[in-house]
């Protein structure tokens, strides 16, 4: 990656949330937001961001192709191919239902894969200006600044877990196992801040059931590239392309070895 095209794209970042994002925070009418499905919002911030984005990251790499969230909703069959060649991917808005109901967190996020794996990646919190990105083998940056993941060092590892698509008998089973032994605190239902709080030494773990290519491969990058592990229940790392359910994030891999029998059982 360098240091002309992460700077263009940073500056993409910025620009559209100024033009596009912010200006409809907490300004949104009843027609701007519609139901994708069941608890998945969309709105008119959404749709135009993911243009602009798109615009722009078609001048900075003319190559690659896209993949924008709200485009996949339109032809989920661009997915097919997502884990093949070099992709940009967008979320033009991450945490859409917070930002839809006037409240942060919420975020931004790009990245750039080549054959599923990222190479690349951008989670922009415009509300806070802060830029975390990664560079595959060189590292995790927060506004600039190199950062490595640190744990909360509680007594009881702090855990976001994401069972909101689990059935009633498995979210249950899964309480039952980490009574105790883990500290359960509120997700922020937006990866652009799931993932830095566990580089920031907020959270110790977090689970996700739902792994679509746009929320992930960016934070999986910058969690990884700053010391934590990610990782299927099997151990298996998280590819672009991969569509099986649920996955562990850890600030350190020895506490993701330490809850993954407690949270995969």
């Amino acid at each position: 990656m360098t240091d002309a095209r992460h700077t263009a794209v940073c500056t993409l970042l910025r620009e559209v949330a100024a033009a596009v994002v912010l200006p409809r925070f907490r300004h949104l009418d009843a027609a701007d937001i519609e139901e994708k499905a069941k608890d998945d919002l969309v709105t008119i911030a959404d749709r135009e961001a993911e243009v602009e984005l798109a615009r722009g990251l078609a001048g900075i790499d003319p190559e690659a192709r896209i993949v924008g969230e709200e485009a996949c909703a339109a032809d989920p069959t661009l997915l097919d191919t997502v884990g093949s060649g070099r992709v940009w991917l967008i979320d033009p808005v991450d945490g859409t239902n917070n930002f839809a109901a006037g409240k942060t967190p919420f975020g931004m996020m790009i990245a750039l894969v080549e054959d599923g794996v990222p190479q690349a990646g951008w989670l922009y919190d415009p509300v806070a200006d802060r830029m975390c990105h990664a560079v595959r083998g060189g590292g995790a940056f927060i506004d600039g600044e190199p950062v490595t993941a640190r744990a909360t060092g509680a007594a009881e590892p702090v855990a976001a877990l994401a069972t909101y698509f689990m059935s009633d008998e498995d979210r249950a089973a899964l309480a039952d196992r980490v009574a105790g032994k883990l500290t359960l605190v509120e997700i922020p239902r937006c990866a652009a801040e799931q993932y830095p709080r566990l580089v920031l030494g907020e959270n110790d773990l977090a689970l996700f059931q739902r792994t679509l290519p746009w929320d992930h491969a960016a934070g999986v990058l910058f969690l990884e590239e700053a010391g934590g592990r990610v990782a299927r229940a099997d151990g298996s790392p998280y590819r672009v392309g991969d569509n099986r359910r649920g996955m562990l994030s850890a600030a350190s891999p020895e506490l993701w070895e330490q809850a993954a029998p407690l949270i995969f059982g």
